[in-house]
C-alpha cells in the first residue's frame, strides 16, 4: 500500500487479526508489536487494550487495571469517532454504514466494565454497571439490527445442544428451511435451550451469516461475530451478579437472559472472525465456573459436551496456547481425571515451550496447584503456590496462607510457622482501590483467631501454629469447592483425619468416620464452636463427595445450627445452607434412577422447591459483612439458574 494511502477498515482489521493470532498462540511480545504498528487505528488500540487487560485480568495485578483502563479509553474514543465520521459515507457491507465501529466502542465499554469486576468486590460490581449503563441501548440495538428473527438459523461449536435432542446439529452440516423446523405450539416441551431448537424465523429469506448466506468477507463476519459476543457477554455478565447487586440493575433498566447470552456466545464462537475466539473464552470460562462452583448441573453431560466442542475448536487453532492447555486440563479436572489433568498442566509448563504468556501461564500453575491440593498433594502444592508469588502480585497472603496450611497437614510446622509470619506485612501493603481484598479479610481474622487461642491455652504466641487443628488450605478451599470432585480415597483420607480431632463425634454415625481411643487429656483439639461447626462443614461436603447422603446431611445440619453462635466464621451458615441444597438435588438425582416417573415427578417438584427455600436461607445469612459473601452470593446465583433448568428439563411450572 502506497505510504500516502489511507488504509481501509478490512485491511486494518486483517492486521489486528495477525496480533491477535500471535496473543492466541502464546506469543504476546509478537502481539505487541503487531498492535503497535498501527498505534492510531482503533482495531489495533483495542488490541492494545486487550493485551493489558488480559494481563490484568489474568494476573490480577492493579497497576495492569490501570493500563488496561487507558488502552480501552483511548480505542473507545477511537472508535466513536470512526463510527461518527462513517455514518456520512456510504456502507461498503450489508450492514449499516459504521457498525463495524459500533462494535468496536461496544468491546471497549464492555472491557472497561469488566476491569472493576476484577476486585471481586460491590464497589467494583457497581463501577461495573456505571460503564455498561452507558453501552446497554447499544447492545440491543447492534442485536435487533443484525440478528432480527432471532439466532435459530446460526451454527453453534457443539453437534447438538443437548446429547440425543434435536437442535443445532443440522446448521452445521445442512441447509434448514423453514419447513424443517417444528411450529412453537407444535413443539415438544422439552425444556432446556427450547428456544434454541424451536424458535422459528419469521422470514423465509436468509439473513448474512446463516448456512444459505454467508458474510461477504471480514468486516461482515466482524459484525456477526461482534454482535452476537458482545450482546451475549453483556447478558451474561448482568445474570452472573450477585443477588444484592441484581437488585441495583433494575434501577438501570436492564434486562437479563442467561440462556439467549449463552446461545449468542455460542453463534459467536462458531464464526472465525477475533471475537469467536473470546467468545469461546468467555463460554469456557463460564462453563468451568458453573461446573466447579455451582455444586450441582441440571446436564452436566451437556455442559461438559459445549464445553469440550468449544475448546477444541479453539484448540485446533491456537494449539501452543496456555488459555486452552488450561480449559482442557480443567475439563479433565471435572471429569475426575486428576491425573490427567496434572499431567496436562506439568507439559504446559514445561521451561522448553518457546512462546510464553506469562500472566496466562500463572493460570497454568494456579490450577495445577489446586489440582494438586485436590489430591492431597501436599508438599507439591505448597510449591506451586509460592511459586505464583515470583510470578505475580495479587494476594501474596492468600498463597502464603495456602502453602502454610499443606506444610501444616504434612506436620512441618515450623516451615507453616515460617510461611504465616510472612503473611502481615503482605496483608497491610496489598490493597485494591485502596480496599481489603476480600480473602486477605479472611485470612486476617483467622491469623488473629489462631493468636488468640494460642495465648488462651498458655502456649508461646509466636508459635500459634500450634493452635491450628484444621488445615488453612483445606479451609479455604471450601470458598473454591476443591472437595466435591475429589476421588474417593481422598474424600475418605479428610474424613478420617477430621473425624480423629476431639472432642470424638457421638452423636452422627457414618462408616468412615476414625473410631478413637480413650485418652486421659481433659484438652481437646477444637474448643470453640467456630472449629466444630469448620469441621461439621466439611465433614458434610465429603460424605456428600461419596454420595453417602444421611451422614452429609447430619454434618451440614449441625454446621448450619453451631453457625449462630460462631466468634469469627460468619460465613459457615450461609454456606452450610448452600451445600445442604446441593445435598438436596444431588441426592434426588440418586433416588429418581429407581423411581417410578410419576413418582419421581412428585419428589422432584417437593426437592426443587425445598432447595429453593434454602437457599433462600442461604442468601439471607450472606450480608455485606459476611466473609466473601460476593462469592457465596455468586454461587447461589448459579444454582438458582441450575434449578430453572432442571424444572426446564422435567417439564415442570416455573
Amino acid at each position: 500500500m502506497p505510504a500516502s494511502a489511507t488504509p481501509s477498515p478490512e485491511f486494518l482489521l486483517r492486521s489486528a487479526t495477525e496480533g491477535f493470532d500471535c496473543l492466541f498462540s502464546n506469543d504476546i511480545d509478537a502481539a505487541q508489536k503487531a498492535f503497535e504498528s498501527e498505534d492510531d487505528s482503533p482495531f489495533h488500540l483495542l488490541g492494545l487494550g486487550v493485551i493489558a487487560f488480559l494481563q490484568a485480568a489474568l494476573g490480577m495485578e492493579t497497576g495492569l487495571m490501570e493500563e488496561a483502563s487507558r488502552c480501552l479509553a483511548a480505542s473507545e474514543a477511537g472508535a466513536k469517532k470512526q463510527a461518527r465520521a462513517a455514518k456520512s459515507l456510504p456502507s461498503n457491507h450489508r450492514f449499516d454504514a459504521g457498525m463495524e465501529w459500533e462494535i468496536m466502542h461496544a468491546d471497549a465499554v464492555v472491557l472497561l466494565g469488566l476491569t472493576h469486576v476484577l476486585s471481586e468486590s460491590y464497589r467494583g460490581y457497581l463501577q461495573c454497571l456505571y460503564e455498561l449503563n452507558s453501552a446497554h441501548s447499544k447492545f440491543n440495538k447492534l442485536f435487533k439490527t443484525v440478528y432480527p428473527n432471532g439466532l435459530q438459523s446460526y451454527a453453534t461449536p457443539a453437534t447438538t445442544p443437548l446429547p440425543s435432542r434435536r437442535g443445532s446439529s443440522r446448521s452445521l452440516g445442512s441447509s434448514a428451511t423453514q419447513s424443517s423446523v417444528p411450529s412453537k405450539s407444535n413443539a415438544p416441551k422439552l425444556g432446556f435451550f427450547n428456544r434454541w431448537i424451536y424458535s422459528t424465523p419469521t422470514t423465509s429469506i436468509a439473513a448474512p451469516g446463516t448456512m444459505t448466506n454467508p458474510p461477504n468477507g471480514p468486516i461482515e463476519e466482524l459484525v456477526l461475530s461482534g454482535t452476537a459476543f458482545g450482546y451475549g457477554l453483556f447478558n451474561l455478565v448482568l445474570s452472573l451478579l450477585p443477588a444484592k447487586i441484581r437488585n441495583v440493575v433494575g434501577f438501570f433498566g436492564f434486562n437479563h437472559d442467561r440462556l439467549l447470552a449463552l446461545q449468542a456466545l455460542a453463534v459467536s464462537a462458531a464464526r472465525s472472525d477475533v471475537h469467536s475466539v473470546f467468545a469461546g473464552l468467555v463460554l469456557m470460562t463460564y462453563h468451568g465456573v458453573v461446573l466447579l462452583l455451582a455444586g450441582y448441573q441440571a446436564d452436566e453431560a451437556h455442559i461438559i459436551k459445549q464445553y469440550k466442542a468449544i475448546v477444541s475448536k479453539v484448540d485446533a487453532r491456537y494449539p501452543d496456547g496456555s488459555l486452552w492447555i488450561l480449559n482442557k486440563a480443567k475439563i479433565q479436572r471435572m471429569t475426575q481425571d486428576t491425573e490427567g489433568a496434572i499431567k496436562t498442566l506439568r507439559d504446559g509448563l514445561k521451561p522448553e515451550r518457546k512462546k510464553s504468556f506469562p500472566q496466562a501461564d500463572t493460570l497454568l500453575t494456579f490450577e495445577l496447584a489446586w489440582t494438586l491440593l485436590s489430591h492431597r498433594r501436599y508438599e507439591e502444592t505448597a510449591k506451586q503456590f509460592l511459586d505464583i508469588t515470583k510470578l505475580n502480585s495479587w494476594s501474596h497472603a492468600t498463597y502464603y496462607f495456602i502453602a502454610a496450611g499443606c506444610y501444616f497437614s504434612l506436620k512441618q510446622y515450623d516451615k507453616a510457622q515460617e510461611l504465616l509470619d510472612k503473611i502481615p506485612r503482605h496483608l497491610e501493603k496489598r490493597k485494591i482501590s485502596g480496599r481489603d481484598m476480600p480473602t486477605e479479610i479472611f485470612i486476617k481474622k483467622k491469623l488473629a483467631f489462631y493468636q488468640r487461642k494460642q495465648v488462651r491455652l498458655g502456649g508461646d504466641e509466636k508459635r500459634y501454629v500450634e493452635a491450628i487443628k484444621i488445615s488453612p488450605a483445606e479451609e479455604i478451599a471450601i470458598f473454591w469447592n476443591t472437595h466435591a470432585r475429589i476421588e474417593r480415597s481422598v474424600a475418605i483420607a479428610h474424613i478420617q483425619e477430621w473425624s480423629s480431632l476431639t472432642p470424638a463425634i457421638t452423636d452422627i454415625e457414618s462408616e468412615h468416620l476414625l473410631p478413637q481411643t480413650s485418652t486421659n487429656n481433659d484438652r481437646v483439639d477444637l474448643d470453640t464452636v467456630d472449629e466444630l461447626a469448620i469441621r461439621s462443614l466439611l465433614l458434610g461436603i465429603v460424605h456428600r463427595t461419596l454420595a453417602d447422603y444421611a451422614p452429609a446431611r447430619a454434618f451440614l445440619l449441625d454446621a448450619r445450627k453451631r453457625a449462630a453462635d460462631v466468634e469469627i466464621s460468619s460465613w459457615v451458615g450461609g454456606v452450610s445452607s448452600f451445600e445442604l441444597a446441593v445435598l438436596d438435588l444431588k441426592e434426588a438425582d440418586m433416588k429418581a434412577a429407581e423411581m417410578e416417573r410419576d413418582e419421581a415427578m412428585t419428589m422432584w417438584e417437593d426437592v426443587l422447591q425445598t432447595a429453593s427455600e434454602t437457599l433462600d436461607i442461604a442468601y439471607s445469612l450472606s450480608t455485606k459483612n459476611t466473609d466473601l459473601s460476593s462469592r457465596l452470593d455468586s454461587r447461589i446465583v448459579m444454582l438458582r439458574d441450575e434449578i430453572s433448568d432442571k424444572r426446564e428439563l422435567l417439564g415442570l411450572a416455573m
